[in-house]
């Protein structure tokens, strides 16, 4: 007789344990996936400033002595593969001063 309440108490411990770490795989995996709330929002957030980055930035630049192609493209938010597309023959290694590059 008291096997028998060992093995129902052992069962029901076993089930608990069971539903248990499923919940907790569960609240990982949640937390885990992207495309939340947050991710959503911050990703809202920075499509809306790279709008308003293209609607109010210029369309070009003007070399300035000491610029480097790396440093342009900092200034201006805009990749230097994309600065090389838009102007095929641009050297980056020889820019000059009051050179008009296109960034859009």
């Amino acid at each position: 007789m008291e096997s028998n309440r060992r093995n129902i108490a052992a069962r029901v411990l076993a089930l608990l344990a069971l539903v248990a770490c499923v919940v907790a795989v569960y609240l990982l995996v949640s937390d885990a996936q992207p495309g939340d709330d947050g991710d959503r929002a911050a990703k809202k957030a920075r499509s809306g400033q790279v709008k308003a980055q293209r609607e109010r930035g210029p369309e070009t630049y003007v070399v300035q002595p000491g610029d480097t192609l790396t440093g342009i493209a900092e200034k201006t938010g805009v990749t230097t593969t994309t600065l090389e597309r838009l102007n095929p023959d641009l050297d980056s290694a020889t820019l000059n001063m009051g050179q008009t590059l296109k960034l859009r």
